[in-house]
């Protein structure tokens, strides 16, 4: 069983993904619990992986300003200090799609953005992550299997402070829980925000799977495998050029997006 490592754990909702594949997760605290990361000290050689979600609202594009990117940048870099001085196997940063490249000697990286839309749920939540591995592993992501019905709009975490909100347990739904967690202690606007700032626990599943076969398979891809230039971060094979039609499409509307603003500079 491999001994993995929660940082910014919240209400545990990236951790609910590897508990389910047989991790062993422990926390190194979180705000909510009044155990600042700051104050955590990683000890070397003992966990297998590191996960977290570092606080994004510095670098989402919905909500930015000079003192939330100051801090999410800051607390960016202690996820980094605390791989650095764990030196585990591997490691899990999420954060959205406009977060900065960690880099962390004797690690390949894989990006990628991950959407539970794309995996069969309603939410249209795009996010971006980063698998950092010595071994240079790369993980598999499963093929697009898009929701079979209306797309919703993310659950975010300003939405409890909202007059037009979603009810909470539609809310928790969008996020997958099959009911909402119980969260006694919370005022209304801080479950909305404990439950909008944790990851899809589809998206957290599916993940910590990809990691588990990746880390445990006998046959291994390496990080020498082409990967799909979308964004998706899944391997190509052959001489594939995108991963499925979706990818596709999505390099399509960059490049037209790319050829568009040339045009518009040029006049």
């Amino acid at each position: 069983m491999q001994l993995v490592l929660s940082t910014f754990t919240g209400i545990g909702m990236l951790d609910d993904g590897f508990k389910k594949n047989g991790f062993c997760v422990v926390s190194a605290g979180d705000i909510i619990t009044n155990q600042p990361i700051q104050d955590f000290n990683g000890i070397l050689g003992k966990f297998d992986g590191i996960i977290g979600g570092s606080p994004c609202q510095g670098f989402s594009i919905v909500n930015r300003s000079r003192n939330q990117n100051t801090e999410s940048i800051e607390l960016f870099l202690q996820f980094a200090r605390i791989v650095i001085e764990c030196q585990p196997k591997w490691f899990l940063l999420e954060n959205v799609p406009q977060v900065p490249d960690i880099i962390v000697d004797g690690y390949h990286v894989q990006r990628f953005n991950l959407n539970p839309f794309d995996i069969g749920f309603s939410q249209n939540r795009n996010r971006t992550f980063q698998f950092g591995s010595k071994e240079g592993l790369l993980l598999e992501l499963p093929p697009v299997r898009k929701y079979n019905g209306q797309k919703q709009n993310c659950a975010l975490a300003c939405e409890g402070r909202k007059a037009e909100r979603r009810n909470f347990d539609d809310f928790c739904k969008l996020q997958g829980f099959s009911g909402p967690p119980l969260l006694e202690s919370f005022h209304k606007a801080a479950k909305y925000k404990a439950v909008g700032n944790g990851v899809h626990l589809g998206v957290s599943n599916v993940i910590a799977r990809a990691i588990k076969n990746a880390t445990e398979s006998q046959s291994r891809t390496i990080f020498n495998t082409k990967t799909c230039p979308c964004g998706c971060g899944r391997a190509l094979q052959g001489k594939q050029k995108s991963a499925n039609n979706t990818c596709r499409k999505r390099l399509s509307v960059r490049k037209l997006s790319e050829l568009t603003s040339l045009n518009s500079h040029q006049v």
